[in-house]
């Protein structure tokens, strides 16, 4: 099983993360004070960042193609 090609899905899914991540950690480098965020109560900020990868690490792995499988050779 460890020779199996990785799904799309978790392609998808993985690369997302990665993406969102960054930009919420570059936006927090460079804006460097609460200002980003300042509108939103103190409590529902670390809510925000929390939530935030999460959703849309799910969205892209529930929007992207399902990796056909092939039956396996033994």
């Amino acid at each position: 099983m460890a020779s199996a090609p990785v799904e799309a899905k978790v392609k998808a899914a993985t690369s997302a993360t990665f993406v969102v991540s960054l930009v919420i950690a570059v936006l927090n480098g460079v804006v460097a004070d609460d200002s980003l965020l300042k509108p939103l109560p103190s409590w529902l900020q670390p809510v925000i960042i929390a939530i935030v990868p999460a959703a849309i690490t799910f969205l892209s792995g529930w929007n992207a193609s399902h990796t056909p499988r092939t039956p396996s050779g033994s």
